[in-house]
């Protein structure tokens, strides 16, 4: 499974904007003091 989580690839702008929408929407009111990695999974390794 694990092997399967990287993208191998950079975040492209539309889903780097969908992370910073996803945290400007009420949806995300309970998060708070959080690291939100948007990097298809690079920091596994």
């Amino acid at each position: 499974m694990i092997e399967k989580i990287p993208a191998h690839r950079f975040a492209e702008t539309d889903e780097i904007a969908a992370a910073v929408l996803f945290l400007s929407c009420k949806e995300s009111n309970m998060i708070t003091g959080e690291d939100l990695v948007v990097d298809g999974g690079f920091t596994i390794y």
